[in-house]
């Protein structure tokens, strides 16, 4: 998928997916970290508390979903790692007569992230 511009709305069994992936209490706790800003995969393992298998599944599936956006981080000394930022600067979920709808809404190209995610994540911490 591309990137969001602006807003995309899901229906059907794509809604239903991304809410089943959002309702994740390992997909929550990535979320609410990439919220402080972008990180390099290390750095969401540590602040997220999970394995590194875990967050790259996670990572995937929210790529896959356009709510997660990766770009090439080289350092002076020529090392690279990916950076992972927020996609979106809103989600927004609402029921109508034929199922669930989601709203993803981005303000611009890894700005969701800087912003911060309030409301979003009821995992305990």
């Amino acid at each position: 998928m591309e990137a969001l511009d602006e807003t995309e709305t899901l229906r059907g069994c794509e809604a239903e997916s991304l809410l089943e992936l959002l309702g994740d209490e390992y997909t929550q706790r990535v979320v609410k970290a990439l919220g402080d800003g972008p990180m390099t995969g290390s750095e969401l393992i540590e602040r997220a508390d999970v394995s590194k298998a875990t967050a790259y599944r996670r990572l995937d599936g929210l790529q896959e979903a356009d709510i997660v956006e990766s770009t090439l981080h080289v350092d002076p000394d020529g090392h690279h790692c990916e950076q992972y930022s927020l996609a979106v600067s809103d989600i927004g979920v609402s029921l109508g007569p034929d199922g669930f709808e989601v709203e993803l809404a981005a303000d611009g190209p890894g700005t969701a992230g800087k912003q911060g995610v309030p409301g979003f994540i009821h995992a305990d911490d």
